[in-house]
């Protein structure tokens, strides 16, 4: 039988999700609840479909589309998510819905279309210079906490991890995505970006059970870095993460990013940590490399309309210079209250 396109509904989530967890080339981000969580946070359409053939599922594609006043008009796969595209396991399931996807962009209007692969992009395709790098490595927990950190930490880092637990660092794990939240909201408008919405977080944990935690570090009782984590197959994979002011001096990112590895690996027999994706020349990519991770390139790739062009809606993006430069001078209140309608333009 030929391969047939037909979109997620509740009744083939399942199934989707069963496939996603099979397929090496498919992602945590492939999974069926990202459309629930983009649609119910953020208001997006998403237009999620499978190829089907005698009656199994051969491929997925999640796709969302982001228009706003003013970021633009995006069909991605996927906003908010740091890997997408199509995941399939026969080159006739990809053909057909890449197709699919170039037809929805075709009938939607958008100017653009957008995977987020790993690979390098198909023929016909637009690849952008290089901007984003995933951090990606293997890692062992024994048990033996000097070993381990000596196995899988570099040196510098290691002296980080433990002046951070020498001054009394505790870490705790749970799923409080309101202390997460608080410190994430500091964290971002320290950056300069707008935070996300509180409901965002809640929406993921509750999404993904079982799936996604939260990390918290606390120094004297004061939650100073927290990060989100997610846990598929064999990996780890830190997400959403920030600390105050006072975390770099307490070396607390460390422990916090130290107990998320040695936490997944003892209980959960995580063997890859996935510190995700950073542009090119910031702090974040120069901090995943000191981690001793090595940068691979993400080659998202894109199908334009006439007189469409690569969305630049990034921190590197000189036309942002000011604003950025202003947010970071806004009360934390402020930018929580002004930051969530904005940052939904920006997945």
């Amino acid at each position: 039988m030929s391969v047939r396109i037909r979109p997620l509904d509740d009744a083939s989530a399942p199934a989707w999700d069963r496939f996603v967890r099979a397929t090496p080339e498919a992602t945590f981000f492939h999974l069926s609840p990202w459309a629930r969580v983009i649609r119910a946070v953020f208001g997006h359409p998403t237009f999620y479909a499978y190829a089907e053939q005698d009656g199994a599922i051969v491929g997925v594609l999640p796709l969302a589309r982001m228009k706003t006043l003013l970021f633009g008009d995006l069909l991605s796969s996927t906003p908010f998510c740091v890997y997408g595209g199509i995941a399939a396991a026969t080159a006739e399931a990809a053909a057909a819905l890449e197709a699919y996807a170039i037809d929805t962009q075709r009938r939607l209007g958008a100017p653009v279309l957008e995977f987020r692969r790993i690979a390098a992009e198909d023929p016909g395709w637009v690849g952008r210079p290089p901007l984003y790098f995933t951090f990606r490595k293997p890692f062992t927990i024994t048990g033996d906490d000097e070993r381990d950190m000596a196995a899988n930490i570099p040196r510098k880092q290691r002296a980080e991890v433990r002046k951070g637990l020498k001054r009394g660092l505790v870490a705790v794990t749970n799923q409080d995505a309101d202390v997460l939240h608080r410190v994430y909201a500091e964290s971002v408008r320290n950056l300069g970006s707008p935070v996300f919405p509180r409901r965002y977080f809640r929406a993921l944990l509750a999404a993904f059970p079982g799936e996604a935690d939260v990390t918290t570090v606390l120094a004297e009782g004061r939650p100073v870095a927290s990060v989100l984590s997610f846990h598929f197959r064999d990996e780890v994979l830190p997400y959403y993460g920030g600390g105050t002011w006072a975390a770099r001096s307490l070396s607390a990112s460390e422990v916090m990013y130290w107990e998320v590895m040695r936490r997944a690996g003892r209980e959960r027999g995580a063997t890859r940590f996935d510190f995700g994706r950073s542009k090119i020349g910031t702090g974040a990519f120069d901090y995943k490399k000191n981690w001793g991770f090595t940068p691979e390139q993400l080659h998202y790739c894109y199908r334009l309309a006439p007189g469409a062009a690569i969305p630049e809606n990034n921190p590197n993006n000189p036309k942002y210079r000011l604003f950025i430069a202003a947010w970071k001078r806004l009360p934390v209140p402020i930018a929580n209250l002004l930051g969530p309608p904005l940052v939904r333009g920006l997945g």
